[in-house]
């Protein structure tokens, strides 16, 4: 005999998928919690963009879609974003495939054109809100997790630990550089507006690229020595490069690793210079 016990609330969870006996209930199970997890983002990814917009002054435009002037502001944003339709970008942004703050910085352009100016008490009430995420409105937490829409400038190369700055590049997301960048110095004079405050997640999910500049007098294995240094302090040579004249007595490289954060750079830099065949070694940054 076997007892179903019901419930008004019950749902399936994914713990029932390693108990189910048949394909059918496997699979039924796992479309559920698809569409589980696409509305449950949904509505969070529509809490974070209104209250995304709140801190710009602005209310978020209606979703009716008889509503002509809305409509096209969403055709607008959705166009910019890549996404199909309105609650495609909002999934998105639940799942944090998107940044909540950069979509509102759009919409926020996008309303304006349209006529639409801030509102000051919606701006203040978006402010200094007091539910839970009011601390954090208007700065980005970066983690290395976002994917195509936060990119780390190749010029500056930051990594965790750093002190960054982001920039809403023209069709290419937000873009971080170090706050000593000076191609970012030269970007923020000259479009100051499309500047954003960004610091690192508490919680790092990969590893960051790095450069240094290393000087070691020319003999029989010295890169093998450079490798196996940086090796044992557990940093990953992803690219390596030599100045174009081997045969000079002391030999220049370029060397990207991926490390951690600062610290563990730090770590890096430690064990080169305690190599016998390094003469010099420092962090490189071109711009």
């Amino acid at each position: 005999m076997v007892e179903v016990i019901t419930a008004p609330g019950a749902r399936p969870n994914p713990g029932w998928l390693s108990m189910v006996r048949t394909g059918k209930a496997r699979s039924k199970i796992r479309h559920y919690l698809k569409n589980m997890e696409a509305e449950e983002s949904r509505a969070l990814g529509e809490k974070m963009l209104a209250q995304a917009l709140r801190a710009e002054g602005l209310t978020m435009p209606s979703a009716d879609p008889t509503d002509a002037a809305a409509t096209a502001m969403w055709t607008q944003l959705t166009r910019w974003s890549g996404n199909r339709h309105r609650g495609e970008l909002m999934v998105d942004m639940g799942l944090g495939r998107k940044i909540a703050v950069i979509v509102a910085k759009r919409m926020a352009r996008v309303m304006r054109e349209a006529g639409i100016r801030p509102d000051a008490v919606t701006l203040t009430l978006g402010r200094y809100a007091s539910d839970d995420n009011a601390a954090g409105q208007g700065v980005v937490f970066v983690d290395g997790s976002e994917g195509g829409s936060v990119q780390f400038a190749p010029c500056c190369k930051p990594i965790p630990g750093d002190p960054i700055v982001g920039y809403l590049g023209r069709g290419e997301g937000l873009v971080v550089h170090t706050a000593e960048c000076p191609t970012g110095k030269r970007l923020f004079e000259r479009d100051s507006e499309r500047w954003m405050a960004v610091e690192w997640s508490e919680e790092i999910a990969r590893s960051f690229e790095t450069s240094l500049f290393v000087q070691v007098r020319n003999g029989k294995g010295v890169l093998a020595q450079v490798a196996s240094r940086i090796s044992a302090a557990e940093a990953d040579i992803i690219h390596l490069d030599m100045d174009t004249e081997p045969a000079d007595e002391i030999i220049e490289l370029r060397v990207l690793v991926g490390v951690r954060d600062r610290q563990h750079l730090a770590d890096v830099l430690r064990a080169l210079r305690h190599s016998s065949g390094v003469q010099k070694v420092s962090r490189y940054r071109s711009g």
